[in-house]
């Protein structure tokens, strides 16, 4: 029987007959015995402890793609006490299983940069536990599912780079523990609801690279944690509110290539943390005030204000990056 695509489990009988087989098409899932001799569940040819598998990580790298193709067996829903689950990098493709749902203990789920499609299945919000969600660089349509924003013990959010549409639910504002939020990359259209501003414990907020609209909501300003804000290519209408001059801990300020219009406020200039600071590409107008030669002061701090209306005079600080 030897050098054939037989598939186990195989007989008890037969074991020491059965020798080399190639199971690389054979269906995963299959009842197996882990090495610790608990009841196991086999995945990409591997026999996981059922019981005693309480962390699994399959990923690739950045730069050389990792060897898992095919679905996400429905099985993994068997590894209840899984507490993270990493499978980055790959070459995933299909649905995310329902069964994820069953993985009531995770508090970290990572399945960045694979193939997967469809939308995100609702029983990730049976997911109570989970601190840390990325699903980055997939191909994820339709809206964010409601049940994910029961999630309230995540700190980390990431769903850029897919293919999401719809608007950002409101009850965004309800995931308070939230220090990252990454939602760049998709086709979300609709206004920024004013209740991202619940969200104070945020260091790192990217709605970039969306169909947004309306006006950067003033309860901007409650988010003083904030290192990173990322507005860009966008089509935000309105003026910059005064109250982004809250954000002094912010190094990177982008609301470029929307549709702002009004002149920059004076406020600007509270943000001396800033390193960099990306307006190009609006419809500002009016004179650049001159608090903002308090950000230059700044050893690392680059500017790029063109094409916009503005007026000289200009600033003798940054006189050079007017354009």
């Amino acid at each position: 029987m030897y050098n054939n695509q037989l598939c186990p489990p195989y007989p008890s009988c037969i074991e020491d007959y059965v020798g080399e087989q190639d199971t690389s098409n054979c269906e995963q899932g299959w009842a197996c015995t882990a090495d610790d001799g608990t009841e196991g569940v086999e995945l990409w040819g591997e026999c996981y402890s059922i019981e005693n598998t309480d962390s699994l990580d399959l990923s690739g790298s950045w730069n050389n793609t990792g060897e898992l193709t095919g679905e996400i067996p429905p099985e993994i829903g068997n590894l209840t006490n899984l507490t993270e689950l990493t499978l980055d990098y790959n070459q995933l493709t299909g649905s995310i299983p329902p069964e994820i749902g069953n993985l009531s203990n995770l508090t970290e789920l990572h399945l960045n940069y694979n193939q997967l499609t469809g939308s995100i299945p609702p029983e990730i919000g049976n997911l109570t536990n989970l601190e840390l969600l990325y699903l980055f660089g997939n191909q994820f349509t339709d809206e964010i599912p409601e049940e994910l924003l029961s999630l309230t013990n995540l700190t980390e959010l990431g769903l850029g780079g897919n293919e999401l549409t719809g608007s950002i639910p409101s009850e965004i504002g309800t995931l308070t523990n939230l220090e990252i939020l990454y939602l760049g990359g998709n086709q979300l259209t609709g206004e920024i609801p004013s209740e991202i501003g619940n969200l104070t414990n945020l260091t790192w907020l990217s709605l970039d690279d969306n169909q947004l609209t309306g006006s950067i909501p003033p309860e901007i300003g409650n988010l003083t944690n904030l290192i990173s804000l990322n507005l860009s290519d966008n089509q935000l209408t309105g003026s910059i509110p005064p109250e982004i001059g809250n954000l002094t801990n912010l190094t990177d300020l982008s609301l470029s290539e929307n549709q702002l219009t009004g002149s920059i406020p004076s406020e600007i200039g509270n943000l001396t943390n800033l390193e960099y600071l990306y307006l190009s590409g609006n419809q500002l107008t009016g004179e650049i005030p001159e608090s903002i030669c308090n950000l230059t002061e700044n050893y690392y701090f680059y500017i790029n204000i063109t094409n916009n209306q503005l007026c000289p005079p200009y600033p003798s600080c940054i006189e050079d990056y007017v354009g």
